[in-house]
């Protein structure tokens, strides 16, 4: 049994101050693994604390430092993916050819950055006056669940790239991955006070980053709801704030494309992270001709993408990651059922032989409207809806009746066609056939998926304020 008592504050593992002790659980199984000592208000105030001394002398470092500082990073981490991929799937319950995938994005999100950061201008002159981008101060980041590492690095790196100094909340369910990554920033030996982390729940650590008038910025990945609420609450001490909040991405089969491979992609873009994906196509659009040749595509390939043991390479379904969770998607699938959709495969209750985890049957529904709650909220599990439409134009207004704006994808051959209908679709990202990045490109959605962007000289510039100096 695994015990975590310390954060890192100032270059250093203390122990906590705050007493509260959290069990962490295996998704797979059921069992406690470890035991978290979370932090509290004073632990916060330490981090900021550290944080603002450290950002007197790292924001006023040049470029070329910056760049040097992320190679360290992308160096430590790089050297443990193993040891992150293994407790992603300890821990998390992700499946290893995801966890290994989304383990190894991250370590290089900081040779991207510094990429990034070598193309961005940061002075400006015309005339007699000169702009120069300055780092906004001490940044409070928050991450979610469903990609720890991931999500730990891409914000560390545009907050250093930038010059600003941090102090990082990573979701309390990710104690052991958390730990391991702590154990790679060390070892990467950044200045004392840079890089703060202090592991709790989000109404005590989350809300005295968002209140502490020494936080300047906050980065914030999860729910809309709380999302509202840092936007609520940041507005006394006028934070800056990027914020990237949930999706119900639609997945458009446009009427020329190749089942063979679009309903593949369908499946790994709806199901991808067992489901738990901000970005997950969970509305399949599917033109009416197509219907039946669609169905029993779905039916025939859905095999191919099992839900089972996360540590076995063959499964590309893993468990929920809390008990939670899981009576949160048990919950989609008896509506979906109450309110007229039809399971073409999956339904309620565990797979078959899976009973002692948080396991969910992988669930496909069909005779779906857009009205409906399942097409209209976020399940966060392995649960895809098709809609079916009756000509293009018609899949683009369902396509944006939506709430979010996160992500989108258009399947098809005919590929300027595909161009035309991604055009026109309201979300930060549009993916053309298949499930598709770039770590330049900018990350972010339109209406209540949030707002400002990471990723880039994009997520750069979000920890960026310009000075300008005229003469």
């Amino acid at each position: 049994m695994k015990t975590i008592t310390k954060h890192y504050i100032d270059g250093e593992f203390v122990e906590s101050h705050g007493r509260e002790v959290m069990d962490i659980v295996n998704p797979t199984n059921g069992k406690v693994i470890a035991h978290e000592t979370l932090a509290d208000e004073e632990d916060t105030r330490r981090a900021i604390a550290a944080a603002k001394r450290a950002f007197g002398s790292f924001g006023r470092t040049s470029k070329e430092e910056r760049m040097e500082v992320l190679r360290r990073l992308h160096r430590a981490v790089s050297a443990r993916t193993d040891d992150l991929t293994k407790m992603m799937v300890e821990e998390y319950g992700g499946v290893v050819q995801f966890a290994s995938l989304i383990v190894q994005a991250g370590a290089n999100v900081f040779l991207a950055a510094e990429k990034a950061l070598h193309e961005l201008s940061l002075t400006r002159s015309w005339g007699k006056t000169t702009v120069t981008m300055e780092p906004v101060g001490v940044a409070g980041l928050i991450s979610p669940w469903n990609a720890n590492a991931f999500f730990l690095c891409m914000k560390l790196a545009s907050a250093v790239a930038a010059g600003c100094t941090v102090v990082m909340k990573p979701s309390e369910l990710s104690a052991l991955q958390t730990r391991v990554w702590l154990e790679c920033i060390h070892e990467a030996k950044l200045p004392k006070g840079v890089c703060n982390v202090v592991s709790g729940r989000g109404d005590v650590v989350g809300a005295e980053l968002v209140r502490n008038p020494d936080v300047a910025k906050i980065s914030f990945t999860g729910s809309a709801a709380v999302g509202r609420s840092i936007m609520r609450d940041g507005a006394a001490t006028m934070k800056r704030i990027t914020l990237e909040l949930g999706g119900k991405s639609p997945n458009i089969l446009l009427d020329d494309a190749d089942l063979k491979k679009a309903i593949p992609n369908a499946f790994i873009i709806g199901f991808l992270n067992s489901g738990q994906a901000c970005v997950a196509g969970t509305r399949l659009l599917v033109p009416k001709s197509r219907f039946a040749e669609v169905k029993q595509a779905i039916i025939n390939t859905v095999s191919s993408f099992p839900v089972g043991d996360p540590a076995n390479p063959k499964s590309f379904i893993g468990p929920m990651v809390n008990q939670k969770q899981y009576q949160r998607v048990q919950s989609y699938i008896r509506k979906g059922i109450e309110e007229g959709a039809d399971v073409l495969v999956g339904g309620e209750g565990h797979p078959t032989g899976l009973e002692s985890g948080y396991f969910v049957k992988p669930t496909v529904f069909v005779n779906v409207t857009n009205d409906m709650t399942i097409a209209r909220e976020e399940i966060f599990g392995p649960v895809l809806s098709v809609i079916t439409y009756e000509n293009e134009e018609d899949a683009i207004r369902i396509a944006n009746d939506t709430e979010y704006g996160l992500h989108a994808y258009v399947s098809g051959t005919d590929i300027p066609r595909a161009r035309r209908v991604a055009s026109q679709l309201l979300a930060g990202r549009v993916a053309i056939n298949g499930m598709l990045d770039d770590q330049q490109a900018p990350f972010g959605g339109f209406k209540n998926s949030g707002f400002g962007r990471e990723f880039g000289t994009y997520g750069i510039e979000a920890f960026l304020e310009p000075r300008a100096i005229l003469e």
